[in-house]
């Protein structure tokens, strides 16, 4: 994995010379890590002007039993004297004693503050900025990452799945969520990918609904909305159910609506595709049916060492897909005081020749009554 490391460190440098800086440096918390192979929290990577010259400042040791925290062979590790330092700092001072007459900073992951202590620590330096140089890289993943993603997908296929083998009747959100959550370490997630939300009833279907002491009760909608990290990859799936009774005609109408679009979002995943046609293909079929409103900003996004990242699947969203691009399709519609329905799937992007988008999370999508 160090090449690996190596080639995706010197992609970005190529990137950087053209843009003008002979040194570049990434203080994105996942950006370090997708570089590196690992760092501690608020790590810093300096890349140097020849060759890989490397060097990871942090303010902690490397001390993770999983490796997450470490970075790969081949690198400078530079700690901090006390902990109290600032790995970006620190970094641009090597720069400056390196001889960089150019860095660029990524001004996106600095404050004000630290960009200002950057400058003060190397007035000589020319600071520019990298932009989201690292992030446009992350977004096509290479066969590791997809396999690493697809490990995360199936541990929350399997933990979703032993939930809904079990009692839910009685149950609190917030008791479902802590066992889901509880599950995903027990199949060999590192932890959930984002705090796990449960909804039920009136709750069901809201984004990003935090789990309250709310029981579930016959006739419900339950939403479940889980992701697991594995090796730093993370996984999203939603699904929505109805508890004990079957269904009434209106649970089943606003399901197979929300069904629909999400079906047709998928269906929109090709290379090439720009990114608001593929929201567009699932929101017109929610806006059909007469819910407009009620459709969230976006209809997907992508995932990989953080659960959002780009690229966006938005009505404003500028860009089209590429084949190896993982995404979530992910439309929901909340009626308020009556509870609502939300379908999420994590994909990968691929062409038509390879048969189309894969499918990492495979749970069914049927409306089952549990």
């Amino acid at each position: 994995m160090s090449e690996v490391y190596a080639t995706r460190r010197a992609r970005l440098r190529e990137r950087c010379a053209a843009a003008g800086g002979e040194a570049a440096l990434v203080c994105g918390g996942a950006n370090v890590r997708y570089l590196a192979g690992g760092a501690p929290p608020g790590a810093a990577l300096l890349l140097g002007p020849d060759g890989d010259d490397a060097l990871v400042c942090a303010s902690d040791p490397f001390v993770d039993a999983t490796g997450a925290s470490r970075p790969g062979d081949g690198l400078t590790v530079l700690v901090l004297p006390t902990p109290e330092g600032d790995p970006a700092v620190a970094a641009a001072e090597r720069a400056a004693e390196r001889g960089v007459r150019s860095l660029a900073v990524e001004e996106h992951h600095l404050t004000v503050a630290r960009h200002r202590a950057v400058r003060s620590v190397a007035p000589r330096l020319r600071l520019g900025d990298l932009g989201t140089a690292v992030e446009q890289q992350r977004v096509i993943k290479d066969d590791e990452e997809i396999s690493t993603l697809r490990i995360a997908a199936e541990i929350a296929d399997q933990a979703l799945g032993e939930l809904l083998e079990s009692i839910l009747v009685g149950r609190t959100e917030r008791h479902l969520a802590l066992e889901l959550e509880r599950r995903l370490i027990d199949h060999g997630a590192d932890g959930p990918a984002f705090p796990t939300s449960v909804g039920a009833g009136p709750h069901s279907g809201r984004t990003g609904h935090v789990p309250t002491d709310r029981r579930v009760e016959e006739g419900d909608f339950l939403s479940v909305c889980l992701g697991a990290d594995y090796r730093g990859y993370r996984s999203e799936i939603a699904r929505t159910f109805v508890i004990g009774a079957s269904p009434a005609d209106w649970q089943i109408e606003l399901y197979e609506q929300v069904f629909a679009a999400q079906r047709a979002g998928r269906e929109a995943l090709a290379p090439g595709a720009a990114y608001r046609d593929v929201d567009r293909a699932a929101r017109v079929v929610l806006e059909a049916a007469g819910h407009g409103e009620r459709v969230g900003p976006r209809i997907g996004h992508g995932v990989g060492l953080e659960n959002d990242e780009d690229p966006r699947l938005a009505p404003s969203a500028m860009g089209k897909l590429d084949a190896c691009v993982p995404v979530t399709v992910d439309p929901g519609v909340h009626l308020p005081g009556r509870g609502g329905v939300r379908i999420d799937d994590t994909l990968v992007v691929r062409p038509e020749a390879d048969g189309g988008p894969e499918l990492l999370t495979i749970t069914t999508k049927e409306l089952l009554a549990l």
